[in-house]
């Protein structure tokens, strides 16, 4: 590879297989020969992972936007009173699935949500409990941090009796969001009201010892510093040295449109999304996957960032409504003929895979 003088040490350190520092990874939030960033996170995914680019033929069931957080960052959440507030009920849920069954390749269910303020834990573990009855042969992935302490909150369990309930109940693996920044500048700023940056690691930590996977996901590209970037990449590499838990790491590039920061803040670049992304690959040597989520960064720049150390382009999703309320302009769904050419163009193996990875059938 050829990079300039200020960088032929990092690279010799990836090539090495050395693992960067704090430093390193300011320096490279500084750097701008882009192709030579990509060029040396694809090596490194190369090396790790090979060619194969995983999706999953999934649907997403949002059970609630009513919601108690009010965060300055999220276009999603609702009052009760609001325009637009929903609350799904069980067979609600179960109606949206059978729609999505129509899809006979439907490996799938994301179940996220609102902190619903008059719900008890009992109403969202039954709903995934008979989700999981109705569709037994659909994986379950479900739930993030932040709902998994709220659930503990207002139930007086504890995050590893919760975790207990939802996985009797069907639960496979968490989601990966509410991380945002582990930071609790940022927290207390943004997002005060739920989880803080050390419960969110809390969930993570004891669903490992479980044996409950989980994602790991940050939230860029609003009032963070690129310091805060770096410590948060720095304290997911720390608990996955810990318990190697973590199957895959999302950037989550900030989308402004419709949320309380908005006027404030511009969209992140293609060239900060792809930044990201590589340095998150170099950063993250201790995680396998690295995901380009097509639904904020658009389909192009997903399929661009195979290329900066991504192997994960999430999957077909059936509808999504979280982030389209916050102006993405990507499709709600894709389908999986899309997904496959997607990888293929891109000169990928794409592999249809369940919650935990395993792969289902390989496209190739």
């Amino acid at each position: 590879m050829l990079c300039t003088k200020e960088y032929a040490d990092i690279e010799a350190k990836v090539m090495n297989g050395e693992r960067l520092t704090r430093e390193d990874g300011l320096r490279l939030f500084a750097c701008h020969d882009i192709a030579w960033l990509g060029a040396l996170a694809d090596y490194v995914r190369r090396e790790k992972c090979g060619d194969i680019v995983y999706y999953n033929v999934n649907c997403h069931v949002n059970l609630t936007n009513i919601c108690t957080s009010h965060c300055k960052f999220c276009a999603f959440g609702r009052d009760k009173d609001s325009k637009g507030a929903y609350a799904m009920t069980k067979d609600k849920a179960i109606a949206l699935v059978r729609d999505a069954m129509r899809d006979p390749h439907l490996a799938g269910l994301h179940v996220v949500s609102g902190l619903h303020p008059d719900w008890s834990f009992e109403n969202y573990e039954e709903i995934l409990k008979a989700l999981h009855e109705t569709f037994p042969s659909l994986y379950l992935k479900g739930f993030t941090g932040v709902e998994i302490v709220h659930f503990a909150k207002i139930s007086g369990l504890s995050i590893k009796d919760v975790l207990l309930r939802l996985q009797a109940a069907g639960l496979q693996a968490i989601a990966g969001g509410g991380a945002e920044i582990l930071s609790d500048r940022i927290r207390q700023q943004l997002c005060p009201k739920k989880a803080t940056a050390a419960e969110w690691l809390e969930v993570a930590r004891t669903a490992h010892s479980l044996g409950i996977k989980s994602n790991a996901s940050m939230l860029y590209g609003h009032i963070e510093t690129v310091e805060e970037r770096v410590d948060h990449l720095l304290t997911l590499r720390e608990l996955q040295d810990e318990t190697g838990g973590f199957q895959t790491f999302i950037c989550f590039p900030f989308l402004p449109k419709n949320t309380e920061l908005g006027e404030n803040i511009t969209q992140t670049s293609m060239w900060d999304d792809l930044r990201t992304m590589a340095i998150s690959r170099l950063m993250l040597d201790n995680f396998r996957n690295i995901k380009a989520y097509w639904v904020m960064l658009t389909v192009p720049v997903a399929q661009l960032a195979l290329g900066f150390g991504a192997n994960d382009i999430d999957g077909t999703i059936h509808k999504e409504t979280i982030l389209h309320d916050a102006g993405a302009t990507s499709p709600t769904a894709l389908p999986e003929d899309t997904i496959v050419h997607i990888i293929r163009e891109a000169g990928r193996i794409p592999a249809a895979s369940d919650c935990n990875f395993n792969i289902i059938r390989n496209k190739d």
